[in-house]
């Protein structure tokens, strides 16, 4: 095939989840509400965690931390994919494309890392209730967050620059709701098996020893759990663990669909799918799974919105 040869205007055209349903528009409408709960459900998580001294703690630190990059990680794709379908027009530049790579592989990557370190903090605070100031302090999980950060970045930048490297084909349509390396590859008018296979090791890599740390935390935890002699306390924390390994289920399935399995397994829609229930789906349910469980944090809820809603009601 003839390579396209890039200019300034020159870009992809994304075909994604819209363009491909059988009833778009009511498909659209769905992701607008599904976004649009996604704003509301991090932004008052995040304001509760940020305005109430009582949640000033490692434990809703991170959780903070994890609705901001929900909360990111939805904006990057989710307003461009409803403003093309509305306008007809599915361009994205090469520099728009790359930057939105970048973007959503830093989120997904500090996402992982996160989720790992907030299994540590709960294995700490369960097993461990007396080191856990020492163990978990505030220095040390700032520290947990700016890794989270710096590694998904540096890895993320990698991936974006080898990726966009290759010379792409004339066909320009990418099948698929963002910029993703799976779809992109597709597009290279060069032998991408090696690279394939380092995503495939690099994705491996990345995710398994996550995981393993998160499933040996919850491993110690639950038996340390099941030895509680207080049924209130056992019971309080297989709740908060189980919000978590809920939260792990849905972005490690997610992401070993997207980045483990072989390409072989992969259909477009199938692709478009899992895209939808990562970068849509996911950002709207992680709030509701913390804060409908957790006391703490609907009494802070409570009592931020009464703090800063009801003034503004009564002077009407």
């Amino acid at each position: 095939m003839e390579l396209w040869n890039f200019t300034l205007g020159s870009g992809f055209i994304l075909v994604g989840i819209l363009n491909d349903s059988g009833s778009p528009e009511l498909l659209c409408a769905t992701i607008t509400i599904l976004y649009l709960l996604a704003l509301i459900g991090n932004g008052l998580l995040l304001l509760a965690i940020t305005m109430e001294a009582r949640l000033h703690m490692p434990m809703y630190l991170l959780l903070g931390q994890l609705s901001l990059m929900d909360l990111l990680f939805t904006s990057v794709v989710t307003p461009k994919a409803l403003a093309d379908f509305l306008r007809r027009e599915n361009t994205i530049s090469f520099g728009g494309c790359a930057l939105q790579m970048f973007l959503a592989l830093t989120m997904g990557g500090a996402e992982d890392l996160l989720l790992a370190f907030m299994a540590y903090d709960r294995y700490v605070a369960i097993c461990h209730p007396l080191t856990y100031m020492t163990l978990v302090s505030p220095r040390a999980c700032w520290l947990m967050v700016a890794t989270s950060w710096i590694l998904a970045s540096l890895s993320a930048l990698i991936y974006t620059v080898y990726t966009m490297h290759y010379p792409f084909c004339r066909a320009q349509e990418i099948r698929h709701l963002l910029c993703e390396i799976p779809p992109l590859l597709k597009l290279a008018c060069a032998d991408t098996s090696r690279y394939e296979l380092m995503v495939y090791v690099m994705g491996v890599t990345f995710l398994i020893p996550s995981l393993a740390a998160i499933l040996a935390s919850y491993t110690q935890i639950l038996l340390t759990v099941l030895h509680m002699p207080s049924n209130e306390g056992r019971k309080k924390a297989l709740v908060t663990c189980s919000s978590h390994l809920t939260v792990v289920g849905m972005f490690y399935g997610a992401a070993t669909f997207m980045y483990v399995l072989p390409s072989s397994f992969h259909s477009t829609r199938q692709d478009n799918i899992i895209s939808v229930f990562y970068t849509i789906v996911t950002p709207v349910l992680n709030p509701l799974i913390y804060s409908l469980r957790n006391k703490e944090v609907m009494g802070a809820l409570r009592r931020v919105l009464g703090k800063y809603m009801l003034p503004a009601h009564s002077t009407l």
